[in-house]
């Protein structure tokens, strides 16, 4: 670990006096290659994470969008100008990077939140240290390997792996300005304790519960099929999952649905055709999901389709655990209150849009919240009033693209500056502001001890 971080000190001189432009090129040439890349990059996520091979994809190119957009660093680290603030006096502003920046990624996209990280922080000049997910790190490092091969000299891109010794290390190293987290709250909140602490900046996505609203007015078909999708999806396992749904009305009548459809899901292997909800990283991710679902049930909740117990024929061993629908599960029960990270929805029913709205700003979490409604006027109050930080209309997964951020609030962050579009490039940079003044045939400035008013009295 000491060595990766050394080396990438070393490279930082040089990698920062590298002409923008010719950064931005070596990164054209690396969206290349991934996009060129794609399926074996999927199918090592496939293989070791468990996801289906199409959903493996997507993980890929979510990923590749962030590098495409890393590509415009040039115009995402320019700075500011002011001219003749006082006589002969200019004022002007550079975004200049950090130093050494380091990046600790989850097991559920091993893909697409290394290329959240270190390809922008690179692009604005930082050099890298990344710590992968010792569960699956397969994907991270063939990523690496495309790097490597698209031109990113050595030492400016750097890997450890480990678990807690090594996120321990990142927090506290010295040369490290700068750490990028994704993962649960447990570790999201140590993390961001630990580096700051040390003085390091610290951007930390964490947990989410992230609710549904269907209005009585949605469309019913395209509702059932988004919160089952969003639901079930990478089997749960994603910290956008739409997890729990909030039917308005007479809306509660489609639940039942949910748990028929949601039954015909294939689950198995990830790199078998036809399979809908892959494995489970764990058996402890299983187990515990298990425990959540029958301490849920055990406070109240209807189990209108319980997944325990469903493995593939052939594949008994492995950590499965198919869809599960509980419903009549608000607040309070613990299958609501907790973040499961398993193929699990929770329903709950509520009178009025205004009570929805209500459920959702009391949830602790705030990654993002989703609307199913033909009223315009039902979405906007919606859009304005929820506290979410990411808001679909109509979009179970409103994960935005790279020119914007992603923008989690309350406990499903700790930070001020979001992950990747400008809030990113401003995370990898800090600004520099010069003022000059120049004067050309004039006077010598007299001494003064005076607080100098540039602008004048």
């Amino acid at each position: 670990m000491e060595l990766a971080v050394a080396a990438a000190s070393a490279a930082y001189p040089a990698w920062r006096e590298t002409p923008i432009q010719s950064r931005v090129r070596v990164y054209l040439k690396y969206q290349q290659l991934v996009r060129e890349n794609m399926d074996d990059v999927a199918r090592l996520i496939t293989l070791e994470q468990g996801k289906t091979m199409a959903d493996a994809r997507g993980d890929v190119f979510r990923g590749l969008e962030v590098v495409e957009h890393a590509c415009s660093a040039a115009t995402l680290t320019m700075g500011e100008t002011a001219e003749n603030l006082a006589a002969n006096v200019d004022s002007y502003s550079y975004r200049v990077p950090l130093g050494v920046a380091a990046g600790i990624t989850p097991f559920n996209f091993p893909a697409m939140i290394p290329l959240w990280m270190f390809p922008l922080a690179t692009a604005c000049g930082n050099t890298y240290v990344l710590k992968p997910s010792e569960r699956d790190p397969g994907a991270t490092m063939r990523l690496i390997e495309l790097a490597e091969e698209a031109g990113v000299p050595p030492g400016v891109v750097n890997v450890i792996h480990g678990a807690h010794d090594a996120v321990n290390f990142v927090c506290d190293a010295p040369a490290i300005k700068a750490i990028s987290f994704v993962g649960g709250n447990t570790a999201g909140e140590h993390i961001y304790a630990r580096g700051t602490a040390n003085g390091k900046r610290v951007q930390s996505n964490m947990g989410a519960k992230n609710h549904g609203v269907i209005m009585p007015d949605a469309d019913k078909e395209s509702v059932l099929n988004a919160l089952v999708g969003a639901a079930f999806g990478a089997a749960g396992q994603r910290c956008m999952a739409l997890s729990t749904a909030v039917f308005v009305g007479a809306a509660a009548e489609w639940i039942p649905e949910i748990a028929e459809r949601a039954a015909a899901l294939k689950v198995g292997p990830g790199h078998e055709d036809g399979v809908d909800v892959g494995p489970m990283i764990s058996p402890a991710a299983v187990a515990r999901a298990n425990s959540i679902i029958q301490a849920g049930v055990d406070a109240g909740g209807k189990l209108l389709l319980d997944g325990r117990g469903v493995a593939p024929p052939g594949y008994e061993s492995g950590n499965w655990l198919g869809p599960t629908l509980i419903s009549e599960a608000g607040p309070g029960n613990p299958a609501y209150e907790e973040e499961v990270f398993g193929p699990v929805l929770v329903t709950t029913a509520v009178d009025s849009l205004e009570a929805a709205i209500a459920l959702v700003n009391a949830n602790k979490y705030g990654n993002g919240t989703a609307i199913f409604t033909q009223s315009g006027a039902a979405a906007r109050k919606f859009q304005h009033e929820v506290e979410a930080g990411q808001v679909g209309i109509n979009i179970p997964i409103p994960v935005p693209l790279p020119f914007f951020s992603f923008t989690g609030n309350k406990a499903s962050i700790r930070g001020d500056l979001n992950f990747y579009g400008k809030a990113g490039a401003q995370f990898f940079t800090q600004m520099k502001t010069i003022t000059s003044s120049w004067r050309y045939n004039e006077a010598s400035v007299g001494l003064s001890t005076s607080m100098p008013l540039l602008g004048g009295k």
